[in-house]
């Protein structure tokens, strides 16, 4: 990295700032128009385009303590990329604004910025951070826009699930919330504040449980292979599956009779990003992806787990399970 390590927001102007982002970004620019001027400028080939966004906030969303910035640049892109994914899409750009504390250090802008490209090019080869803003404020916090295109397909929502359909799953189930017990159970000091992550401390297994909730990898790459194989309902499981699942069912009418994983955070373990879809009985499933239950008619509950209906509401919603005082 270029530049003084100690320099922060609060000691350098926006153009400064800007610069050193911009560096770590140099040379993605996928756009007609990219990154330096009022707005960009992006092909849609087809005439239409897919848009999502989300929102990073310190405290409910991520601890800098447990994040460096090139971890909490991935998992930002990653999250947005995944509801692309989700639509059957391919994703071509993001847009990030920032607000960061003036004691931020410009270093870790920096990281954070190639976090962002590091995502783009492991996870949707072709997508490029292609704009933004940037502003001062007491708590660090990142949005993201992604935009995608469909190629020519039809979008797949989740309402298009149908009886008769199989129900699958492509990525990893119940790790990141594994990773985010780990961090709170074990990194944190006696006033309940998060403290650095020691690697020592940790096995194989639990290292990639935190690398699942630091820094997520969902399989972007299969929405379109999913669109593509007929995939009747799409959608990202950021919040658990069978929430999740509550809410494809919902939408499409229908129940979702899951299989007992025999793990409970894989149904109720939030952040996971793993694509929930629903394909047509004949249809041979995409590499990737796995049978994990069938649709059913509209019974009793939307959501099934062995017949039975699942207890709690089986995910996390941040309105009810965040609690500032745990932290």
């Amino acid at each position: 990295m270029s530049g003084d390590d100690e320099a922060t927001v609060g000691g350098s102007s926006e153009r400064e700032v800007l610069a050193r982002i911009l560096g770590a970004l140099r040379g993605s620019s996928q756009a007609l128009v990219g990154p330096g001027d009022d707005a960009a400028v992006l092909a849609a080939p087809d005439g239409r385009v897919v848009v999502t966004t989300d929102t990073l906030v310190h405290g409910p969303d991520f601890r800098l303590a447990w994040s460096s910035g090139r971890d909490l640049g991935f998992k930002a892109a990653a999250v947005n990329l995944a509801d692309i994914a989700a639509m059957g899409a391919r994703p071509t750009a993001l847009f990030v604004a920032l607000a960061a504390p003036e004691v931020t250090r410009l270093r870790f802008l920096e990281d954070l910025a190639a976090g962002l490209r590091e995502a783009c090019d492991d996870l949707a080869p072709g997508c490029a951070v292609e704009g933004g803003d940037l502003t001062v404020s007491d708590t660090l916090t990142i949005a993201v826009t992604a935009v995608g295109v469909l190629e020519g397909r039809a979008p797949v929502l989740r309402s298009g699930a149908r009886a008769g359909d199989v129900v699958a799953v492509a990525g990893v189930l119940g790790q990141a919330a594994r990773g985010l017990g780990i961090l709170f159970d074990r990194f944190r000091d006696a006033a309940g504040e998060p403290v650095p992550v020691v690697d020592a401390m940790l096995s194989a297994d639990e290292r990639g449980a935190l690398a699942a909730q630091l820094r997520p990898s969902p399989p972007i790459g299969l929405g379109a292979v999913a669109a593509e194989a007929g995939a009747t309902a799409l959608m990202d499981v950021s919040d658990g599956l069978v929430l999740d699942a509550t809410r494809m069912a919902e939408a499409s009418g229908v129940t979702l009779a899951l299989d007992d994983p025999g793990d409970l955070l894989a149904l109720s373990g939030g952040e996971d990003h793993a694509l929930l879809a629903t394909f047509p009985a004949a249809t041979a499933l995409p590499d990737g992806f796995r049978r994990i239950g069938a649709v059913r008619g509209s019974g009793a509950h939307p959501v099934t787990v062995d017949g039975a209906a699942p207890t709690g509401r089986g995910g996390w919603d941040p309105y009810q399970d965040w609690d500032a005082h745990r932290g």
